[in-house]
């Protein structure tokens, strides 16, 4: 674009880009797969995304200490164990449903 083009208005209204965000951010799914939900471009979402944590979460300005990164990113790997396991669960659940007919 160049720098005196206006660029054209949004086919989302801002109402859908607070709602997609708030689906975004409560669901255990991943942003790919809640934009691909919403038919979105899974980078559109994920801008919105961050121009939302940047205006409502606020800074804490210290940095992580070494033990803090460390147990972040146990905790972290803990979550995406157990997301895997529910989803297993899940599915574990629906085939023996079915199976049970």
């Amino acid at each position: 674009m160049r720098k005196h083009e206006v660029a054209p208005p949004s086919k989302y209204t801002p109402e859908f880009r607070e709602e997609a965000v708030q689906i975004a951010l409560g669901s255990s799914k991943t942003v790919s797969e809640t934009a691909r939900e919403l038919d979105l471009n899974p980078e559109t979402l994920r801008g919105w995304v961050k121009k939302y944590k940047q205006r409502n979460e606020p800074s804490t300005g210290a940095p992580l200490t070494m033990h803090e990164r460390a147990r972040l990113k146990e905790l972290e790997r803990r979550i995406r164990e157990v997301e895997m396991e529910n989803t297993f669960l899940k599915k574990a659940a629906a085939y023996f449903a079915k199976d049970a007919r």
